[in-house]
């Protein structure tokens, strides 16, 4: 068990319920601790609040990873690992099973394709302990092929080398995974997040249900998920708005494994641009879907953000035939509940629009949300209908 010890200032005991520790909360640290390594963190009298994982380099210093006085160890990466996926066993096919800080796992995210595990750590200690998560991974859930994914940008803050490749032995370059009544062609380590929107797994499936007899209009449509979704439910036609090279090729294979491309047309094209021309032409959808991007990636983006939020849902409000059913969202984590929802209605009164609320809309169930930290719930949407 690691004696370095970080003890936080008198006032800043925000730790005992949220896992992130910045510079400023800091009163000192042992200069025994390594970058990347264990301490023990304790409040201003010495008494022990939690033990994680520190890096001197950025702002956010140390994650906490247990409230408990126990070694982080093969033990406790077992534990922990299978107690995430205990969560998510009933979840067949592709699911995340552990999301970062929900998972008092700061620092590491692993999806599951299949056969794969794709394993993303956007923290030094997470990266250094590679091999070990993995055997632990492997422990839990059997003998996947482990795929590393790690996010440039976290590892520049952090000050590690971001993997991208196998861990160990190759694996498939690709996986067919089913998702309800769809199934998806999964490239291994190619396309955005790390291989599939998992997060939107269960909106796919329930959009889908208002989708039959209706012409679909899909938005930032990646590899085609939601209108795969809605043409299997029976949706009259889909159009697929993408401008990704990679997530066209992907929609144009997802539609053909579905046996539905004979009523998708897949444009390779601007959304602002393609909103804008469909609305022109007096064009008329039953379905619209709006999943773009994250157009706030921090607080100061934030107001060009929601402009552009607001485009491109006036657009699609035009869009709509009356009873027709918009599912928006945004996944910006800067864009508050509030902020969004007050972006929607200033989009629907400026088209002079009546929109009914069906349901909120979140992330999937196995990204789950952890009360006392708000940052593990970043996917807002709403579920409207034109009256």
């Amino acid at each position: 068990m690691s004696t370095a010890v970080l003890r936080l200032k008198r006032g800043h005991d925000r730790a005992r319920v949220h896992p992130w520790i910045f510079k400023g909360d800091v009163a000192d640290v042992s200069d025994r601790v390594e970058p990347g390594g264990i301490v023990s963190v304790v409040d201003p009298g010495g008494r022990f609040v939690g033990r994680g994982l520190f890096n001197p380099r950025p702002g956010l210093c140390c994650r906490l990873l247990t409230w408990t006085d126990e070694a982080i160890d093969a033990g406790f990466w077992r534990r922990r690992l299978g107690a995430a996926y205990a969560g998510r066993a009933a979840r067949s096919g592709a699911a995340r099973l552990v999301w970062s800080e929900a998972d008092a796992l700061a620092g590491l995210v692993v999806d599951r394709y299949g056969p794969v595990a794709v394993l993303q750590t956007v923290t030094l200690g997470m990266a250094r302990r590679r091999v070990e998560l993995a055997a632990a991974l492997r422990e839990t859930i059997g003998d996947v092929a482990v795929f590393c994914a790690d996010d440039p940008t976290a590892a520049a803050l952090e000050g590690f080398e971001p993997a991208a490749g196998w861990l160990d032995a190759p694996g498939p370059t690709s996986v067919i995974v089913e998702e309800g009544a769809a199934r998806f062609l999964v490239r291994v380590g190619g396309g955005h997040k790390t291989g599939l929107y998992l997060d939107q797994a269960d909106n796919r499936q329930r959009v889908a249900m208002l989708a039959a007899g209706r012409a679909v209009l899909d938005v930032f449509a990646y590899t085609a998920g939601f209108a795969c979704h809605a043409l299997l439910a029976g949706a009259t036609s889909a159009i697929c708005v993408e401008s990704s090279k990679d997530a066209l090729a992907g929609a144009v294979d997802n539609l053909a494994l579905n046996g539905v491309a004979a009523r998708a047309e897949v444009r390779d094209a601007n959304a602002f641009d393609e909103l804008r021309r469909l609305d022109r032409a007096g064009a008329r959808f039953g379905l619209v879907v709006l999943d773009p991007p994250p157009f706030a990636r921090g607080r100061g983006a934030l107001e060009g953000a929601l402009r552009g939020y607001k485009e491109i849902n006036l657009r699609a409000i035009r869009l709509l035939e009356p009873g027709g059913a918009l599912a928006t969202f945004s996944c910006s984590h800067h864009v508050s509940d509030d902020a969004f929802e007050a972006m929607v209605r200033d989009a629907a009164s400026d088209a002079g629009t009546r929109l009914r609320v069906l349901a909120p809309l979140t992330q999937s169930a196995d990204h789950p949300v952890l009360l006392t930290v708000p940052e593990t719930r970043y996917l807002k949407g709403l579920l409207l209908e034109r009256m």
